[in-house]
C-alpha cells in the first residue's frame, strides 16, 4: 500500500487493526485495577498519518490465490487514491464506499454494483468514512471528523439533510443500523478511557443512547437482535477474536466467542443477509521470503464462519491484503483488496465445498512464509 496514496483515509481503521496485528500492544490497567484491552491511537486531521495493517511496497503484480471462493469481480477502478469501506444496500444493487480518488481526504460515493459511473455523496473538507445503508436504502450512516473529532452522521442517499447523530469529546466510529432502521450501534473511544466501548443510539439528532459493552467494529445482524464485534483476548497473543451478543429487551445478553485464533487477529465481522453466517478478516504478521519485498509484510485473508462457530472456511489465500468484508443480499462478499496494486473494491461468491477441504491456519502460515508465486491468479 503506497503511503502517499492511502494514509489519509486510514485515519479510523488503521489504528484498530494495527493494534490487532501487533499482538495488541501492552494492555492498560483500568481505574478499578482490571486489565483492559489496549488503547489504539485514533487520528484525526490534527494528528499524524497512520498506515493500515496491509501496507505493501510498490508492486504491480500482486499474487492472489483463491481457495474457498468463486467468480471474483472487480467493482471500482481507482488508479489514484483508493476505494475502500464498501457497503451494499438491502436490494444488492447499490454500493456505497469511501474514496480518496479525487481528494486527499476521503468522501463518500454511490454506484450501481454492476455499473461504472459513480455519484459523489459527500464533499466535505474533512474525512467521511465507514458508510452504511439504512435497511430501507434511503439513508447512509457514516463516521466523520468534520466536527473536530469522530462522530456518527446520517445523510440521505441524495446527499441532502446531513444530520449529526452523536457529539462529544469521545471518538465515535463504525455505525451499523438496527434491522428496523431506528437505531445505530457504533464504537466509541473516550478521551480518558483505555477501552473501546459499544453504544446504541437513536438514528436522529439528539436521540438517546445506551452503553452495551466493550468491543470494536460492532455489526448489527440484518435478520435479528444479534450484534457481532471484535474483542481483544485477555491472555496469550492478546489478538482480537470475533464475538456476538444478543439484545434482549434493549439489554445485551449472552456474549459468545464465535471465532478465535492464537495465530491470527480476527477482525471486522459482517453478517450474511439471513444472519446465519459471518465473514471476517484474519490478519497475521508472518514474514514473506519473496525477494521482491524489501521487508516482511502482513497478510490479511477473508474467512467465513457460521453464527454458532462451526464451518470455518478460508476464502482467500495469498500474499496481499484483503480486508473489510461486507455481505450483500445476493450472497456475494464485497471487500477491499490490493490485488491489482491499488486499493479497490472487489467481490467474491463464497464456495459451496466442504469446509474440511479448506486450508488450516497452520497451512496458511506455512504457505505465506514460503516463496510467493510470480503470476497472479485472477479468478477461481
Amino acid at each position: 500500500m503506497n503511503m502517499n496514496r492511502s494514509a489519509a483515509f486510514l485515519v479510523v481503521v488503521a489504528p484498530v487493526l494495527a493494534a490487532a496485528i501487533g499482538g495488541c500492544a501492552d494492555a492498560q490497567p483500568a481505574r478499578d485495577g482490571i486489565v483492559t484491552e489496549p488503547r489504539p491511537m485514533l487520528s484525526v486531521s490534527r494528528d499524524a498519518q497512520i498506515t493500515l495493517f496491509g501496507e505493501l511496497p510498490d508492486r504491480s503484480d500482486v499474487p492472489f490465490f483463491s481457495r474457498g471462493a468463486t467468480s471474483m469481480l472487480r467493482h471500482t477502478f481507482a488508479e489514484e487514491g483508493a476505494d475502500f469501506d464498501p457497503h451494499v444496500d438491502a436490494s444488492g444493487e447499490r454500493l456505497v464506499f469511501a474514496s480518496t480518488r479525487h481528494t486527499i481526504r476521503p468522501d463518500l460515493y454511490i454506484k450501481n454494483v454492476d455499473g461504472t459511473a459513480v455519484t459523489q455523496l459527500t464533499a466535505d473538507p474533512s474525512s467521511d468514512v465507514q458508510p452504511a445503508f439504512s435497511p430501507d436504502g434511503q439513508w447512509v450512516a457514516f463516521a466523520s471528523d468534520r466536527g473536530g473529532n469522530w462522530d456518527i452522521w446520517v445523510v440521505s442517499v441524495e446527499g441532502t439533510q446531513p444530520m449529526q447523530v452523536t457529539r462529544g469529546p469521545e471518538d465515535d466510529v463504525h455505525p451499523s443500523w438496527s434491522p428496523d432502521g431506528k437505531q445505530v450501534v457504533f464504537c466509541s473511544l473516550p478521551r480518558s478511557g483505555g477501552q473501546w466501548e459499544m453504544w446504541i443510539a437513536d438514528a436522529v439528532a439528539g436521540g438517546t443512547k445506551s452503553f452495551i459493552g466493550y468491543g470494536v467494529f460492532p455489526e448489527w445482524s440484518p435478520a435479528g437482535d444479534r450484534i457481532a464485534y471484535q474483542r481483544a483476548r485477555q491472555r496469550g497473543s492478546r489478538w482480537f477474536s470475533v464475538w456476538t451478543i444478543e439484545m434482549v429487551q434493549g439489554e445485551p445478553r449472552h456474549p459468545t466467542e464465535v471465532a478465535a485464533s492464537p495465530e491470527y487477529a480476527l477482525i471486522t465481522p459482517s453478517w450474511s443477509a439471513d444472519g446465519q453466517m459471518l465473514a471476517y478478516c484474519a490478519v497475521t504478521t508472518a514474514p514473506l521470503t519473496d525477494p521482491d519485498f524489501a521487508s516482511a509484510m502482513e497478510v490479511a485473508d477473508l474467512w467465513t464462519v457460521s453464527a454458532d462457530g462451526r464451518s470455518r472456511v478460508c476464502l482467500t489465500d495469498g500474499h496481499t491484503a484483503n480486508y473489510g468484508p461486507v455481505w450483500s443480499s445476493s450472497g456475494r462478499i464485497f471487500f477491499t483488496s490490493t490485488r491489482d496494486g491499488h486499493e479497490n473494491i472487489w467481490s467474491l461468491q463464497p464456495g459451496t465445498g466442504s469446509p474440511a477441504d479448506a486450508p488450516s491456519e497452520k497451512e496458511l502460515i506455512s504457505r505465506q512464509t514460503a516463496p510467493a508465486r510470480k503470476s497472479a491468479v485472477n479468478d477461481s
